[in-house]
């Protein structure tokens, strides 16, 4: 193997760290998911991958109601909760009751607390302590992860 693959194979290592061991009560094959979401929606909720900021139209959303997880169907997020952080995610201040878990997600920037689905794991984005009151919390969720169903 020579270095560029070396270097390469150590950057993908640090990566998949943060697969997910744990189970959950929703699950499809990998070919079902592919099958199911968008290619943007399986790269994010079945990769952890970040879509670019600005780009989801949910983060103008400014109607009544909740946010779905859009592997699962699991209400989320309620429009009550939703603020605009500045950075071109959806942003809120709290998640719905048992909607979602986090685990410590340790990349090339440090360490962040990912924020996941609790029925089917599928990563929604980071939590962080710089929102707004009560909570002091920032959900900076991908618009991807998520599909919006008005009241």
């Amino acid at each position: 193997m020579n270095r560029r693959s070396l270097m390469l194979t150590g950057v993908a290592a640090i990566f998949a760290g943060s697969a997910r061991a744990e189970t959950f009560e929703y699950t499809l094959t990998d070919a079902e998911w592919r099958k199911k979401l968008t290619k943007q929606q399986y790269a994010v909720l079945r990769q952890e991958d970040t879509e670019r900021a600005g780009s989801s139209p949910l983060d103008q959303e400014k109607r009544a109601g909740i946010f779905h997880c859009a592997g699962c169907d699991l209400a989320a997020f309620s429009s009550e909760h939703k603020y605009d952080s500045g950075t071109g995610w959806p942003s809120f201040w709290q998640p719905l009751t048992n909607a979602v878990e986090t685990k410590p997600d340790r990349g090339l920037f440090g360490t962040r607390t990912e924020v996941h689905c609790r029925r089917c794991g599928g990563h929604f984005g980071h939590v962080f302590n710089d929102g707004p009151k009560p909570t002091g919390k920032r959900y900076c969720m991908n618009g991807a992860a998520l599909v919006f169903k008005a009241a």
